[in-house]
């Protein structure tokens, strides 16, 4: 299908964020644009904790291996569905719906659309608790700072994701640069013990190790539709996820690596490879950096999630974009309020699980449909669903039985297969559907 050109005003068209019908011709934007809001996004403090995390109980070596591997991963799975949301113009919710049926697509869209209001309350916390570290701030202050700000930038739509990755990944940069110096100085540390480091826990296997790297953006991957569809064309899109994974991922958990390494990280066990302290007591001037560095990284990841959130719920509910991310924003700082946030390794865990054979539900969907048109199925895919049980009980089997096993991957594999060998007929003439959603003709 190809997106059909915008006859409204250039300013409504502008504003237009295309929750029900494909992003139509017109409204496409730049590769600079589409590529800085996926570049931005996995580029944050959060990804340098974890980094550290795996290379405290990995060794540096093999912990950047682990690293690498869970972003070529992302990049396969992410790769295939940015490409047909170029080509297709929609969004997660209607490339759901082609998978799992126009009223199947409801608890799919709902329930990762739900998912990514989580990690919009981790970031929320963790700002809160960021900043109390950095200025003495309570928590609770702080949280609430963010959460404002995170929801008010993702109000104005997807150019302000744009325009925020284009300052959060080169801030990222260049005080992860002088974090490293002041961890190597001050440690007392070369570059060559660093590349020797062997790590200090035993907690992750390599395979933990790659999981955790999958589970972190196995939701918002998933949903890459959401950004990708407003990309010209299916190679533009595929950039654009080259420029996530693994180049700003593998950046992100790379620098929390070399940060424990350096021996930067007072508590790598638990705090992993977070930088920012190694920026606090050289001056107000770092330090006031060092602040905005906070709201500009974290609130990357922030409104980007709740991007997502409201997209799906918008698309589900028929209520715009704008004021269910005013909701939606208000429910996330809630639950960070509450102190939800905390069990946010129990929430990697879930998504390493139930995720990723959602994906590769979609996954296959498309890669059928590029060989053959199909309609949309118009009420439930029971193939669909039956794939995603299976993944999901296969990766929880896995990750629970067998110790070092990539949940997310074996989640995949299974749903796939399954898919494939349940639902062998590519004919459109044997499902009974409804047509493809085209611009200015909402799905039913």
């Amino acid at each position: 299908m190809t997106a059909s050109t915008d006859r409204r005003a250039p300013e409504e068209a502008r504003s237009e964020e295309y929750e029900d019908t494909p992003v139509p011709a017109a409204a496409r934007r730049g590769l600079l644009s589409v590529s800085a809001v996926w570049f931005g996004f996995p580029m944050n403090l959060g990804n340098a904790v974890f980094g550290g995390v795996i290379v405290y109980n990995l060794g540096l070596l093999r912990g950047l291996g682990a690293i690498l591997v869970g972003n070529l991963v992302l990049l396969g799975y992410v790769g295939v569905l940015s490409h047909a949301a170029a080509r297709t113009g929609e969004n997660f919710s209607l490339q759901a719906a082609g998978a799992f049926g126009a009223r199947g697509r409801v608890p799919a869209a709902a329930f990762l659309s739900t998912v990514v209001i989580g990690w919009f309350s981790f970031q929320i916390g963790l700002t809160g608790t960021t900043l109390q570290q950095t200025l003495g701030w309570s928590p609770w202050v702080g949280a609430l700072v963010g959460g404002v700000l995170y929801t008010a930038v993702t109000v104005v739509g997807i150019r302000a994701l744009s325009l925020l990755g284009l300052i959060a990944a080169p801030l990222f940069v260049v005080l992860a640069v002088v974090a490293l110096g002041f961890g190597l100085r001050d440690g007392d540390t070369s570059v060559g013990s660093a590349l020797a480091y062997a790590g200090g826990g035993h907690a992750l296997s390599f395979g933990a190790a790659v999981s955790i790297v999958i589970a972190g953006f196995a939701d918002s991957g998933t949903m890459t539709a959401d950004f990708t569809r407003w990309a010209k064309d299916g190679r533009s899109a595929v950039f654009a996820t080259v420029c996530a994974f693994p180049f700003a991922n593998g950046i992100a958990f790379g620098v929390g690596g070399l940060v424990v390494a350096v021996g930067g990280a007072v508590n790598p066990a638990v705090d992993g490879g977070g930088f920012l302290g190694l920026l606090t007591g050289h001056g107000p001037l770092l330090t006031g950096v060092a602040v905005l560095f906070v709201l500009a990284n974290l609130g990357s990841v922030a409104t980007h999630c709740l991007y997502n959130a409201a997209v799906g719920w918008s698309s589900l509910t028929r209520v715009r974009m704008r004021p269910l991310a005013v909701v939606l924003g208000l429910l996330g700082l809630l639950a960070a309020l509450t102190g939800v946030w905390d069990a946010f390794l129990d929430w990697l865990n879930l998504l390493g699980v139930f995720v990723p054979p959602i994906g590769a539900v979609l996954v296959v969907d498309q890669i059928r449909r590029r060989r053959s048109a199909r309609a949309v199925p118009a009420g439930f895919r029971a193939s669909a669903f039956a794939a995603w049980a299976a993944g999901a009980t296969a990766a929880g089997l896995a990750h629970y039985l067998v110790p070092g096993a990539v949940d997310a991957v074996v989640g995949i594999v299974v749903a796939a297969a399954v898919l494939v060998v349940i639902d062998r007929s590519p004919a459109p003439a044997r499902e009974a559907g409804v047509p493809r959603a085209s611009a200015g003709a909402p799905l039913a």
